[in-house]
C-alpha cells in the first residue's frame, strides 16, 4: 500500500540528535551527542523509597486517572517554590503540569498559532522544539544569538516584518545549543519589545538550577506585569528526565486552552509520577539536591573547557557557558563541520553538528555542539583527545 501523509507531518525530518543517539549504543562510542544527565546526579535511593511507600499506601491513587491540570499536591509545591524562590506565578496566572517540557511546546503553539504564523526563535535553538513548531505548519523566523543572548536589533526588525507573530521562543540561561545566557538587559529589551508588538513570549528554562559560575539572573517571567510569558519548567534535568514531568506557568486564560488541548493528547500527566515528583519536593531537601547537581557539572564542565583548550585550542573558539549542559564550539572555516562528525564517529566519538540547529533546515554552520553532562570524566578527556586528533589532521 502506498501511504499518504498528512501535510504537517510529510516534511518533518527525525531529529538528527536523536538519530545520532542511536549511535552512541554502539560499544565503545563517547557521547558528546547526547543531553542525559550525570548517572550520578539522579536521587535514586530517594525516588525507590518514595515509590515503594506510594505504591504500599496509595497504590490506587497512583493508578487511577488523575485531573489534566495536575496532580494538585504538585501544582501546589510547584507554586510555591516558583514564587517564594524565583518570583513567578502572578495573580493572572496558573499552573499545569505537563508530560516534559516538549508538551509545553506543543501546547504552546495548539493554541496561539494557525497554519503560517510566524515563530521568531533563536537561531540556532534547540531542534525539539524547532521542530514542533514545525509540526504545525508555522514559520520559523530565526534571530542570531551573541556572547549574551538574542540580537536585539534582529528581533526588533523581525517584530516589524512579521505582524503575524504569535510569540517569541527564548531559551536564557545556558542556551541550547549555543552555552551563551541572556544579561538582564537584553531580557527586558526582549520583554518591552513582545508588549510593543503585542505578542507572547515562550521563555524555556529546563536548565535553570544547573548554574555553576556567575550570579542568577532574574527570568523574563518575573518580570512580566502584562501577562504575556508562558513559562515552561522542567524536572527532568534535577530529578530524572525518565519520570517525563514537566509543568508550564502562564496567564490563567492561556492554562485554560492548554488543559483543553492536552485533554486531546494524554489526558493527563502520569499520575504516578506526579505523585513520586511531588513527595520529593514536599519531604527532601531540593536545593541541596541541585547543588550536588551543580559540584558534578562544574567540575565535568571545566574539564571540558580545559580539556578543549589542550587539544584544539586556537583553532576553534567558544563561549564559556555558566552552566547548562552544552558548550558550542565553532570550527575553523577550513573544516567542514559534517565531515568532521563523520570522522569523529568513525573514532568513536559522537557529536552534534551545527547545521541541526537552525531554523533554515538548509541553514549552514561551521559549528558542533559538545555535552559534558553525559560522559564520564576520563571519557570527556579521552573524547576530546580524539577529535583533537581529527582536526589536526583535517588540517593536514
Amino acid at each position: 500500500m502506498e501511504y499518504k501523509f498528512s501535510d504537517k507531518i510529510s516534511s518533518l525530518k527525525p531529529s538528527a540528535i536523536r538519530e545520532i543517539l542511536k549511535a552512541t549504543s554502539l560499544p565503545g562510542m563517547i557521547p558528546f551527542a547526547a543531553g542525559n544527565p550525570a548517572p550520578d546526579a539522579f536521587p535514586v535511593s530517594e525516588v525507590q523509597a518514595i515509590a515503594a511507600d506510594i505504591l504500599a499506601n496509595r497504590p490506587i491513587e497512583a493508578l487511577q486517572y488523575g485531573v489534566t491540570e495536575g496532580y494538585a499536591p504538585l501544582i501546589a509545591a510547584v507554586t510555591k517554590r516558583m514564587k517564594e524562590k524565583y518570583d513567578i506565578v502572578k495573580e493572572f496566572d496558573s499552573v499545569i503540569i505537563t508530560s516534559g517540557a516538549q508538551q509545553v511546546m506543543d501546547l504552546s503553539t495548539k493554541v496561539l498559532c494557525n497554519e503560517g504564523d510566524v515563530v521568531i526563535c533563536e537561531n540556532p535553538s534547540f531542534i525539539g522544539s524547532l521542530n514542533c513548531f514545525r509540526s504545525y505548519n508555522t514559520k520559523l523566523v530565526g534571530v542570531s544569538v551573541e556572547a549574551d543572548g538574542m540580537n536585539m536589533e534582529e528581533l526588533e526588525k523581525a517584530l516589524k516584518e512579521n505582524e503575524n507573530a504569535k510569540f517569541i521562543y527564548t531559551i536564557p540561561n545556558f542556551h541550547n545549543p549555543a552555552g551563551v545566557t541572556m544579561s538582564l538587559e537584553k531580557r527586558k529589551k526582549l520583554y518591552a519589545l513582545a508588549k510593543e508588538y503585542g505578542v507572547m513570549i515562550l521563555e524555556d528554562n529546563p536548565y535553570g538550577d544547573l548554574r555553576v559560575a556567575g550570579e542568577d539572573i532574574p527570568s523574563i517571567k518575573s518580570l512580566d506585569e502584562d501577562g504575556i510569558v508562558i513559562y515552561s519548567g522542567s524536572f527532568s534535568k534535577i530529578l530524572a528526565p525518565g519520570i517525563r514531568v514537566g509543568f508550564t506557568v502562564a496567564p490563567s486564560e492561556v492554562i485554560a486552552k492548554m488543559t483543553v488541548g492536552k485533554q486531546a493528547v494524554d489526558v493527563h500527566t502520569t499520575q504516578f509520577m506526579q505523585m513520586v515528583v511531588a513527595e520529593w519536593m514536599t519531604k527532601y531537601d531540593v536545593d541541596a539536591h541541585i547543588e550536588k547537581i551543580q559540584a558534578i557539572y562544574r567540575k565535568k564542565l571545566n574539564l571540558m573547557c580545559d580539556m578543549i583548550d589542550s587539544e584544539l585550542g586556537d583553532a576553534v573558539s567558544y563561549v564559556r557557558p555558566e552552566g547548562g549542559l552544552f558548550i558550542w564550539c565553532e570550527l575553523p572555516e577550513d573544516v567542514n563541520a559534517l565531515e568532521f562528525v563523520k570522522r569523529s564517529a568513525e573514532n568513536m566519538v559522537a557529536l552534534v553538528p551545527g547545521t541541526a540547529f537552525f531554523t533554515d533546515t538548509a541553514g549552514k554552520s561551521n559549528a558542533v555542539r559538545l555535552n559534558f553532562s553525559t560522559p564520564a570524566d576520563d571519557k570527556i578527556v579521552d573524547g576530546m583527545k580524539i577529535i583533537g586528533k581529527v582536526l589536526k589532521e583535517m588540517r593536514g
